[in-house]
């Protein structure tokens, strides 16, 4: 079996995490799948897989050379298809906060499968900060300010922010009438993960920004959390205004203080620098792109 051969079928399996899978996928016998990548094993003199009864996972080593093998893989897939003339395929990772996902991006997944069938997206959702070049991640959808790093940030859009609570938390401390004045109110902190420190809210007045550190006896790191809280009664929040909108309709929250709202928030997709991108890649960053200047 030839190098390239063998790291198709590694790549395979720790896609589909699962050796049959992977063999079923690729018109394999299992055995061959499973010899392959001992074999693999073997010839780097590091364990690529760890085996237990109820699953299978890449070690760390074993996803350093996943990453390297997909890399590899997916330029000879580029080169053969730009002298066939194909359309782009392959596999593209994509990490994204959900919720931003869901609102610009997923109604328009058809469409673009349509016009691209050999592309596969893999999404994974977090709220932490990912590094795309470290984490092995083709580009990562993101909202909020941008770390220098290593990989292109480029701007989407300015997401208008609202600062809102539920009724029951009016109906118990009142309701905010300007952002100054805030005495006996509350808010649910939100801890970044970029500084690990609990954020102010935010307020623009006359075009300068001014923040308020309330109490808080609740603090989260997720963006669900956040908003559960505040449908709770437990504080005051700040948010996206889309996340919000249809609870803002149903009178599950109310929007405040709107004469000064907080900042905005960037959106931005972030990719790898410093190489050439692929056909693949280079259609979702099209596709993200021009999804959010349609929802503008």
């Amino acid at each position: 079996m030839d190098r390239l051969e063998a790291m198709q079928i590694f790549a395979r399996v720790v896609e589909r995490t699962s050796f049959s899978v992977a063999a079923r996928d690729l018109s394999l016998p299992p055995s061959k799948v499973t010899e392959a990548v001992k074999q693999l094993e073997t010839r780097l003199g590091v364990r690529l897989i760890e085996r237990t009864t109820r699953a299978m996972r890449p070690t760390q080593d074993g996803e350093a050379y996943y990453r390297r093998c997909r890399e590899i893989l997916n330029e000879v897939e580029d080169a053969e298809g730009a002298f066939r003339g194909a359309k782009p395929k392959g596999v593209v990772r994509l990490d994204v906060q959900g919720a931003l996902a869901r609102r610009f991006l997923f109604d328009s997944l058809p469409e673009f499968f349509a016009a691209y069938p050999g592309i596969e997206l893999i999404i994974t959702e977090t709220d932490r900060f990912v590094d795309p070049l470290r984490e092995g991640i083709d580009c990562v959808l993101r909202a909020g300010p941008v770390r220098d790093g290593d990989y292109v940030a480029r701007p989407l859009m300015q997401l208008p922010e609202v600062t809102c609570c539920s009724p029951e938390y009016i109906a118990r401390y009142g309701m905010p009438e300007r952002w100054d004045r805030l005495e006996g109110h509350r808010m649910v902190g939100y801890r970044s993960s970029a500084t690990g420190a609990v954020l102010p809210l935010e307020f623009m007045v006359d075009g300068e920004l001014k923040t308020v550190m309330l109490p808080s006896t609740l603090t989260v790191d997720g963006a669900e959390s956040y908003s559960r809280a505040a449908a709770l009664g437990l504080g005051l929040i700040q948010v996206p205004r889309y996340s919000k909108e249809d609870a803002i309709a149903r009178g599950e929250l109310v929007a405040v203080l709107e004469d000064t709202p907080p900042s905005p928030t960037p959106a931005s997709l972030l990719y790898p620098s410093g190489r050439l991108l692929s056909p693949r890649v280079r259609a979702v960053i099209e596709w993200v792109t021009e999804e959010f200047r349609y929802g503008q």
